[in-house]
C-alpha cells in the first residue's frame, strides 16, 4: 500500500510538472511568434530578395497561429504582401535583385499576371530577376518567364502543354444513390448545375470553355513570347511536344530557359549576377522578412484616404450567414461606415468571388449604390468576379480587370434535391399533414409537383430579370443587348472589355490611380479594409479542426471538395444562386 501511494504521488507530480513545462513552452512559443511577426527587418548591403513560392495564394493574407502546421509543405501567401514586398525591394538601394524559386502555387491566373507585372516594373530599376525551378508548372513558368534569367535543374522538367479544364460530373453517382437533383435556371451557358445533371459538358459549356481557355492561352503565349524573344508559334510547337516529358536540354534548345544548373550552384550564380565575390556574404531576405521592411516613403499629411476594401470568397445570403467568404451583412455595415467617413475620398472594391447567393448580392449592390452617391467607387477584379461577383461589381463608377480575369456569368439557378429513391432503398418512408397546398414545399423526401416547379421557375426568372436590370443600368447597355451578353456565359477580362462589361484592363494599382483621379486628389493614404485580425484575435477565433480539414482536403481535392461541400450545405443555401460554373485550375 505504501509503495502504491508512493508511485501514485510520483505519477501525479510528474503530470503536474509536465503540464507546467508544456504550458511554459507554449506561452514562450506564442510570444516568440508574436515578437518575430512584429519586429522590423533591417536590410544589409548586397541583399537579395527571395520569393519562394510553394503553397496557396490569396488576395490578402491573414496568418493564423496554426500556420506552422503547413510550413513543411505548403505556405499561405497574400498577393498584397507579395506586391508590396516587390515594390519595397525596388525602392531599397541595398537590395540587388530578386530570386524567384518556383515550386508550386495554387493561384488564379490574374494574380500571377499581377505579380508578373510587378516583377517587370521592378526590372525597370536596373535590378535583376532570376528564376529557378526543379519543375516549372505552366502558371509559374508564365510568371518566371519575365525574369532576366530562367534557370532549370539539368534533371528537372518544364510543364508546357496547353490549357485544359476538366469538370467532374456526379450524375451517375446520384443515380446509384437514388438522388435526383431538380434544377431551375435561366441562361443557356449557366453550367454550374451540370455536375449534378450531366455526364459530359453541354455544347454551350464546351463553347464558352474553349473560348475562355483560348483567350487565356493567347495572352499567356504572347507575354512569354515577348519576354523570351520567341514567337507564339514557337511556343505552340513546344507545347505540342509535351515538354514535361522531354529532356531538360530540349527546353534549353528551344529558348524556354537560359541555363541548366543544379540548385546547389544557384547561390554563386546569384552572386555573379549581383557582382559579388563568391567569398563575400550575400544576405537573403524571404517574403516574411520583406513584409517587415519599412517603406521609405514620406508620410502623407493631407488627411485624404483611399479605402481598398477586400471582398473575397462566396457570397452568403438569407440562409447561410457568417460564412468564411463574403458576409453580406458585414460588407454592408463596412461600406456604410466608409460612406459616412469624410476622410475617405474614394473606395476601391477589390473583388475575388465566384458569386453565391442572389439575395446577398442584391443587398451588397444596394450598399454600393448608396456609397457611390457620396464618393467614387472603383472595382478591381482579381482572379474572378463572376455571377454574384459581377452582380456586386456592375454598378461601380469604373471596373478594372486583368485580361485573364474570369468574369460575367450573368445568370441565376436554383436546385432542390429529391432523395425519395435513396430513402426507398434504405426503407425510410415519410408522411405529411398540412393546412395548405404548398405547406410542405422545400422538403427533399419527395419530388416537386408541377405547381411547385412552375412557381420555382418563375422565381428564378424574376431573379434573372433583376440581375439583368442591375447590369444593364450599371453598364449603360440596353437590357436586350445585355441579355445577349449574359445567359450565364463566362468571359475573360479582355473579352469582357470588348463587350462593355469592363472599362479598363489592369491591376489593383491602376484601380487606385483611377480612384484618386475621380476623387480629384493627388496626395492620399491607402487604407485596407476590413482590418486584419491581431495575432491574439486570430488565436481565439481559429478552429484547429476546420483549419486542418481545409488545408488537406481543400488543397488535395479542391474541385471535388467544393462540390461535395456545396451538396452538404444545400439546406443552408438560398434557393436562388448567382454562382459561376467552375474554378479553372491552371497546371
Amino acid at each position: 500500500m505504501k509503495d502504491f501511494l508512493k508511485f501514485t504521488l510520483a505519477t501525479v507530480t510528474g503530470i503536474i510538472v509536465a503540464s507546467v513545462v508544456l504550458t511554459f513552452i507554449s506561452i514562450t512559443t506564442i510570444f516568440s511568434l508574436v515578437s518575430a511577426s512584429e519586429s522590423e527587418t533591417q536590410v544589409p548591403e548586397n541583399s537579395i530578395m527571395m520569393l519562394k513560392l510553394n503553397g496557396i495564394l490569396t488576395d490578402r493574407s491573414q496568418s493564423t497561429p496554426l500556420d506552422f502546421l503547413a510550413a513543411s509543405e505548403y505556405e499561405s501567401y497574400g498577393l498584397d504582401d507579395i506586391l508590396a514586398s516587390i515594390r519595397k525591394a525596388k525602392e531599397n538601394d541595398d537590395i540587388r535583385g530578386i530570386y524567384l524559386e518556383a515550386t508550386y502555387l495554387n493561384s488564379g491566373f490574374a494574380s500571377l499576371e499581377e505579380i508578373r507585372n510587378a516583377l517587370y516594373d521592378f526590372k525597370q530599376s536596373g535590378k535583376f530577376v532570376v528564376a529557378y525551378s526543379d519543375a516549372y508548372t505552366q502558371g509559374l513558368y508564365y510568371l518566371a518567364s519575365v525574369a532576366d534569367k530562367v534557370l532549370l535543374n539539368p534533371q528537372g522538367m518544364l510543364q508546357w502543354q496547353g490549357l485544359a479544364a476538366t469538370p467532374v460530373f456526379y450524375k451517375g453517382l446520384l443515380e446509384h444513390l437514388g438522388v435526383e437533383m431538380q434544377i431551375f435556371k435561366v441562361g443557356t451557358y449557366k453550367s454550374a448545375v451540370e455536375p449534378w445533371t450531366n455526364t459530359t459538358m453541354s455544347d454551350a459549356n464546351r463553347e464558352q470553355l474553349n473560348a475562355y481557355l483560348t483567350s487565356i492561352w493567347n495572352k499567356m503565349s504572347s507575354d512569354i513570347a515577348q519576354s523570351r524573344h520567341l514567337t507564339p508559334q514557337q511556343l505552340n510547337d513546344a507545347a505540342d511536344q509535351l515538354m514535361m516529358l522531354q529532356p531538360a536540354e530540349e527546353s534549353l534548345e528551344r529558348g524556354l530557359v537560359d541555363t541548366l544548373i543544379y540548385r546547389n550552384d544557384v547561390r554563386n550564380y546569384l552572386k555573379h549576377m549581383a557582382d559579388i565575390d563568391e567569398d563575400d556574404d550575400m544576405p537573403v531576405l524571404g517574403l516574411k522578412d520583406m513584409i517587415n521592411v519599412k517603406k521609405n516613403l514620406p508620410k502623407d499629411k493631407s488627411g485624404n484616404i483611399i479605402a481598398v476594401y477586400y471582398a473575397s470568397g462566396e457570397i452568403d445570403g438569407l440562409m447561410a450567414s457568417g460564412t468564411d467568404g463574403i458576409n453580406s451583412e458585414e460588407v454592408i455595415r463596412d461600406l456604410r461606415r466608409l460612406k459616412e467617413d469624410e476622410d475617405v475620398k474614394a473606395v476601391v472594391l477589390r473583388i475575388n468571388s465566384p458569386g453565391g447567393s442572389a439575395y446577398g448580392s442584391e443587398q451588397i449592390w444596394y450598399a454600393i449604390n448608396q456609397l457611390k452617391q457620396e464618393k467614387p467607387v472603383i472595382v478591381s477584379m482579381g482572379d474572378y468576379a463572376a455571377s454574384g461577383g459581377y452582380y456586386i461589381a456592375c454598378n461601380a463608377d469604373t471596373i478594372v480587370a486583368e485580361p485573364t480575369t474570369l468574369t460575367g456569368s450573368i445568370g441565376i439557378f436554383g436546385q432542390v434535391p429529391n432523395t425519395k429513391g435513396l430513402t426507398d432503398k434504405i426503407g425510410i418512408t415519410f408522411d405529411v399533414a398540412k393546412t395548405n397546398r404548398y405547406a410542405d414545399f422545400g422538403g427533399i423526401s419527395r419530388p416537386m409537383n408541377e405547381g411547385e416547379k412552375q412557381l420555382m421557375q418563375a422565381y428564378v426568372e424574376r431573379g434573372y430579370d433583376l440581375f439583368l436590370t442591375r447590369c444593364s443600368e450599371g453598364r449603360g447597355i440596353s437590357k436586350e443587348d445585355m441579355n445577349q451578353i449574359a445567359q450565364g456565359r463566362v468571359w475573360s477580362g479582355s473579352m469582357a472589355k470588348e463587350l462593355g462589361l469592363v472599362d479598363e484592363l489592369g491591376g489593383l494599382d491602376k484601380a487606385i490611380g483611377i480612384a484618386a483621379s475621380k476623387a480629384g486628389i493627388d496626395a492620399y493614404t491607402l487604407m485596407n479594409y476590413p482590418g486584419k485580425n491581431s495575432f491574439w484575435s486570430e488565436l481565439m477565433a481559429t478552429d484547429p479542426g476546420n483549419y486542418i480539414r481545409t488545408l488537406l482536403l481543400d488543397e488535395q481535392m479542391r474541385e471535388i471538395y467544393h462540390q461535395v461541400n456545396m451538396l452538404k450545405q444545400l439546406d443552408q443555401h438560398d434557393y436562388l444562386q448567382a454562382r459561376m460554373p467552375f474554378e479553372l485550375q491552371i497546371r
